[in-house]
C-alpha cells in the first residue's frame, strides 16, 4: 500500500523542497564565514559550502562526525586551526538548538493537548523529572572537574581546547551579529519551507494548516537531530504525530518516507560531490 502512494507521489513539490534544502546549505555555508572571520581567518566560500555538504554525509553515517569533519576540512585546505574552526561550528550548533527550542516551546503552546497527548501522556513525568536531574548532575560535575581540576590531563586538555573557547564565543564578540542572526533565519525558514511544500506531494496532506505543518516539521527535526539522520524514526514519528490531524498511519508513513528519501539522496548526492570536488578545486593549496 505505502508502495503505490510512492508511485502516486507527486515529486514536483519534492523537488522544490530539495531546493529550498540547497538554499539552507548555502546560508548556513555563508554564516559560517562571520564566525570564521572575527577569528581572523578568510575562507573561500566553495570551502564552507563543500566543508558543510561533507558535514552533512558524513552525519548520515556516523552522528556528529560531520561537526569533526568540517572542521578538518578548513584545516586540510585553508590551515585554520581545527580547535578554532571547530568552536566556531559549535557554537552555530548552540544557536540552531535554541532556534528549534524556541519552535518546541512555541508548538507546546499552539497545540498544548496534541503535545500533551503525543509525549507527556506516553513517559512517566517522573522518568523526565529523573533524566533531567541526572543530566544536571552530569553536566555540572563534568564542569566542576573541567574547571577546577589540577590532574595534568585535564591541564593539557584545556590547553588544546583553547582554541576551542575562541570559536564558541566568536558568536558573541563578533561584530557582525545582525548577519548572522539573519542567516541563522533564513536557515530555519528554508527549513521549514523545505517541509512544508513538501505536503502537497500527497492529496490527503495538501491541506494541512501550518500549526500541523509547524508541529510536524519540529517532531521530524528532533527525530533527524537525535538519532542517525532520523533512520526509521522519521516516517514513524511523522506518521503518529499526523494521526493527530486525521492522517491514517499509513498515508502518514508513506508521507514520512518519501520525505525522509528525497532529503537523504539529496544529502547523499550534495556530500559526494562534495568530497569529489574538494582535491579538484583546491590542487593550488595542496
Amino acid at each position: 500500500m505505502i508502495v503505490t502512494y510512492f508511485k502516486n507521489a507527486n515529486y514536483l513539490y519534492i523537488l522544490l523542497s530539495v531546493v529550498f534544502g540547497f538554499i539552507a546549505s548555502l546560508a548556513r555555508s555563508y554564516r559560517w564565514k562571520y564566525t570564521l572571520e572575527h577569528l581572523g581567518y578568510k575562507v573561500p566560500f566553495k570551502n564552507q559550502f563543500l566543508a558543510v555538504n561533507v558535514s552533512y554525509l558524513m552525519n548520515m553515517f556516523i552522528p556528529r562526525s560531520g561537526e569533526i569533519s568540517r572542521a578538518l576540512v578548513l584545516k586540510n585546505y585553508n590551515n585554520v586551526p581545527f580547535d578554532k574552526s571547530f568552536g566556531t561550528i559549535i557554537a552555530e550548533r548552540v544557536v540552531d538548538l535554541i532556534l528549534l527550542l524556541l519552535m518546541v516551546v512555541l508548538v507546546f503552546f499552539l497545540q498544548f493537548d496534541i503535545v500533551k497527548t503525543f509525549v507527556l501522556d506516553k513517559i512517566p513525568q517522573e522518568k523526565i523529572i529523573l533524566l533531567a536531574l541526572i543530566g544536571l548532575f552530569g553536566s555540572s560535575l563534568l564542569f566542576a572537574i573541567y574547571r577546577y581540576s589540577k590532574m595534568k590531563l585535564i591541564v593539557s586538555l584545556k590547553e588544546k581546547l583553547s582554541g576551542l573557547k575562541d570559536g564558541i564565543l566568536s558568536v558573541i564578540r563578533m561584530k557582525n551579529k545582525w548577519q548572522f542572526l539573519f542567516y541563522t533565519l533564513l536557515i530555519w525558514i528554508a527549513y521549514v519551507l523545505m517541509f512544508w511544500v513538501s505536503i502537497f506531494a500527497f492529496p490527503e496532506t495538501s491541506d494541512l494548516n501550518f500549526t500541523a505543518v509547524l508541529t510536524t516539521f519540529v517532531v521530524g527535526s528532533i527525530a533527524i537531530a537525535f538519532t542517525n539522520n532520523g533512520l526509521g524514526s522519521y516516517p514513524f514519528l511523522v506518521s503518529e504525530i499526523l494521526l493527530f490531524y486525521g492522517i491514517s498511519a499509513t498515508i502518514g508513513t508513506a508521507f514520512g518516507w518519501v520525505v525522509w528519501t528525497a532529503q537523504t539522496v539529496f544529502t547523499l548526492v550534495l556530500g559526494l560531490v562534495s568530497l569529489f570536488l574538494l582535491p579538484m578545486l583546491n590542487k593550488q593549496n595542496k
